[in-house]
């Protein structure tokens, strides 16, 4: 295990302690600068949830005049047949000053994640256990700032926070704790930790085992590498952190029909940067720990969306919004909002102006509020009045 550990890494110049790495935070995630045999940076998404560097833009095999080995079938999460990637020889990876060593990707043969109209800006792929098996990471979403440790100086690090035990399977990291369900029932889950998951808590197979909660409701629960993961959200009553009690966070519960192959390593669910970036988070992968300081935002309340819209990025520079699914007997689906449909502006805010995020926000913003919308659709302008829900 450890030659495998060293055979692909990052470190950083040897007369330094510590390294701090600017990153950006948008729709939940962590996006670092990665630079590729000499050319970049390209925009990664660090996942703590992969175990294999992953470049989701197949045209960047050219570019990059990247020898790839085999062409193999990835299994996953996800209701469509399993994804194709092209498996490399080793590449030249640096971020922002670490040096990646003995480093190989997967590169998609189709991009099926399409991460770049989710998070409203050019995504070229994810990287995850090769980061983080070698160093201590801390991530300070406050200053929006990685901070880069070995593992020998991790006591350097002042008031890391509170110790959560961790288990490093398959090369992702796992917690268990408890979490509590709204009808007072408890149980020890076995839950990975994962940055590149953007929801707050997703419990596995427990509609199988229990049941829904009382109230729910149905949901595109992301996109897997196998396609859309469809389900349901409700509220877990508490989720228990180390000495943190994280009280009612929105809980995704996946429908039977995304499986098309259980995880080779069983667990329970995963935790999502909904909830971890409540925390200044530090991961120990060789110490078998990850540590929680809690941040500002910690008590900040679980939010859903309020319209029943989804929607992505898309066109030059990805300045056009498109629905791509409407809930039935949502707010947005009385008014007729309808899949395919544009949204142009957001009250009277062109959204070329906006963050995809601006518009979550303001779709979770308020019970009742009331939102101006200017709609392409069937081939014409509209102006739509919305009014926001809460639904779960």
């Amino acid at each position: 295990m450890l030659c495998i550990a060293r055979a692909q890494h990052f470190d950083f110049d040897a007369s330094r302690k510590k390294l701090s790495i600017p990153f950006r935070f948008v729709r939940n995630s962590v996006i670092v600068p990665v630079n590729i045999n000499g050319k970049g940076p390209y925009n990664f998404i660090l996942d703590s949830g992969v175990g294999l560097m992953l470049i989701t833009q197949p045209n960047l095999v050219d570019s990059l005049n990247i020898d790839y080995k085999r062409l193999v079938k990835i299994p996953g999460l996800g209701d469509g047949d399993d994804a194709q990637a092209y498996i490399t020889g080793q590449i030249d990876v640096k971020i922002a000053g670490t040096q990646g060593y003995g480093i190989s990707a997967a590169i998609l043969k189709t991009d099926n994640l399409n991460l770049s109209g989710f998070v409203g800006m050019p995504i070229h792929g994810l990287i995850g256990y090769e980061f983080f098996n070698n160093l201590v990471v801390q991530i300070n979403l406050a200053d929006t700032t990685l901070n880069i440790y070995r593992p020998k100086d991790i006591n350097r690090i002042r008031k890391k926070g509170d110790r959560i035990p961790m288990v490093i399977e398959e090369k992702k990291p796992y917690i268990f704790t408890k979490v509590t369900l709204p009808d007072g029932s408890s149980s020890l889950n076995k839950l990975l930790v994962d940055l590149g998951a953007g929801h707050a808590l997703s419990l596995d197979y427990l509609i199988q085992k229990k049941g829904m909660p009382d109230k729910f409701i149905a949901a595109n629960l992301g996109v897997g590498l196998n396609g859309p993961i469809t389900g349901f959200i409700a509220r877990a009553k508490q989720l228990d952190l180390g000495t943190y009690k994280i009280h009612y966070p929105l809980t995704s519960f996946p429908d039977g029909n995304n499986t098309n192959i259980r995880p080779s390593i069983p667990r329970d669910g995963n935790i999502g940067m909904e909830i971890l970036k409540r925390f200044k988070i530090t991961f120990d992968y060789s110490g078998n720990a990850v540590y929680l300081k809690k941040a500002a935002k910690f008590r900040e309340p679980f939010e859903h969306d309020m319209t029943g819209i989804e929607y992505y990025a898309s066109g030059p520079g990805l300045q056009h919004v498109i629905i791509s699914r409407v809930e039935p007997g949502s707010s947005g689906y009385e008014i007729g909002l309808e899949r395919g449909d544009e949204i142009v502006s957001v009250n009277f805010k062109p959204v070329y102006r906006m963050s995809l995020e601006e518009i979550d926000n303001i779709f979770k913003s308020k019970h009742e509020r009331t939102v101006l919308l200017e709609i392409y659709h069937s081939g014409k302008a509209e102006m739509v009045v919305l009014t926001l829900r809460r639904r779960i």
